[in-house]
């Protein structure tokens, strides 16, 4: 008995040190950009100060203790800057030998950081969903964490078509992120056979969103806007700049369900969320931070999570290999939302399901039962391989 329990600890001694030959000192950063914004709509939507860097914190002990055994350890810096100020950021946290950074930003200001990083750093995109970036604006250095306007789009168009819900009434908002995401809803109804039946677009005028009588101005402004419209099962919102959609559910001239910006949402995951695990994991946020998780934490979570999946299976944390190991057919990841995610290796996007979600439950998630594809139901949310104009992840 006493050999057996020496040559047990002699094992573990070896295997210890063995690990530590191995072992990889990590660091990530954070770099959000803040911009200047009007007032959310609803106090709900009020913006924490630690948004996204609260999801790196636990991202961060989660790696800590997946990597304690093999020796691995985990830091991650967090910056928040003004946009003019982001580039300087950057090369403070490369300088600093930060090659992994997850940004959460706007599409043209994330392609100038992307660009200015170059090969000395693989950048985690975080907040910008133009479906632009993974087709012909794609970066070979950027991973796409958070999903596509082209993904979310799909996830609604999947679930409208499943329910049978084909004819479509489609009201945007007159900014030019509302335009985009129009654009993305007209290419999934195309995609999956759904008609839109009407277009009309809601300006906006500016003016104040939260005054004791805006509701009195939408309760009298939308039902009139929405008369007199053809035929359709289902109002589908684009308003991305958050100026009208969560007014439509309960005044439209005609009573429909509301699905895109308002009703039912598309959303990378949400508080609520409690299926595959998802209830000990919004547990252990609640407790670190003592708020509920939004998608900017959750997306910022994911993003560390691949870094730390890529080094554990790895033992590196160097740029190329972790680039190389994570668009290679190698790496999954379980991200409670009920199957691995992973990769694509041609525009760096994480493929992942979309929960829809109604402001208290997860009412379903797609992709939708009966939307197959030859590789992965996963593929059939957002622009495929044979769609895509990206070009930097190839050779």
């Amino acid at each position: 008995m006493k050999r057996l329990a020496h040559a047990l600890a002699l094992g573990l001694t070896m295997l210890h040190v063995a690990g530590a030959a191995w072992a990889v000192d990590v660091t990530a950063a954070v770099l959000r950009l803040d911009y200047p914004t009007l007032a959310p709509i609803s106090r709900y939507d009020l913006v924490p100060d630690d948004l996204a860097f609260a999801g790196a914190a636990l991202a961060t002990e989660d790696n800590a203790t997946t990597g304690g055994f093999l020796g691995h350890t985990f830091e991650t810096t967090t910056r928040a800057v003004p946009p003019e100020e982001a580039e300087a950021a950057l090369e403070e946290l490369i300088a600093a030998g930060h090659g992994h950074i997850a940004i959460h930003a706007r599409a043209d200001d994330l392609l100038r950081l992307a660009d200015a990083a170059g090969e000395r750093a693989l950048i985690y995109n975080l907040g910008a969903r133009d479906t632009r970036l993974r087709d012909a604006d794609c970066r070979a250095n950027v991973l796409h964490i958070t999903p596509s306007r082209a993904m979310l789009t799909d996830a609604v168009a999947q679930f409208a078509v499943w329910k049978r819900w084909p004819d479509w009434f489609l009201v945007h908002g007159s900014n030019p992120d509302d335009v985009s995401l129009a654009d993305d809803y007209r290419r999934a109804a195309a995609k999956f056979g759904a008609d839109i039946v009407e277009e009309r677009e809601f300006e906006d005028t500016g003016g104040s969103r939260r005054t004791d009588t805006g509701h009195v101005l939408v309760q009298r402004q939308l039902p009139v806007f929405t008369q007199d419209t053809e035929d359709h099962d289902v109002v589908v919102a684009a308003d991305e700049s958050d100026v009208f959609a969560p007014y439509l559910p309960f005044h439209l001239w005609t009573p429909r369900p509301t699905m895109g910006s308002a009703g039912l949402r598309p959303v990378s995951f949400h508080a609520a969320h409690e299926a595959w695990g998802a209830t000990q994991f919004q547990r252990r946020f609640e407790a670190l931070t003592g708020r509920y998780m939004q998608e900017a934490d959750y997306d910022a979570w994911l993003a560390l999570r691949v870094l730390g999946e890529a080094v554990t299976r790895t033992g590196a944390a160097d740029v190329a290999e972790v680039r190389d190991y994570v668009l290679s057919g190698a790496f999954e990841l379980a991200a409670f939302k009920g199957v691995p995610v992973t990769i694509r290796d041609w525009n760096g996007q994480l493929r992942q399901p979309i929960l829809l979600y109604d402001g208290r439950i997860t009412v379903s998630v797609s992709p939708q039962e009966g939307f197959l594809h030859q590789v992965s139901p996963l593929d059939s949310l957002g622009i495929d391989r044979p769609e895509s104009a990206c070009t930097a992840f190839e050779g």
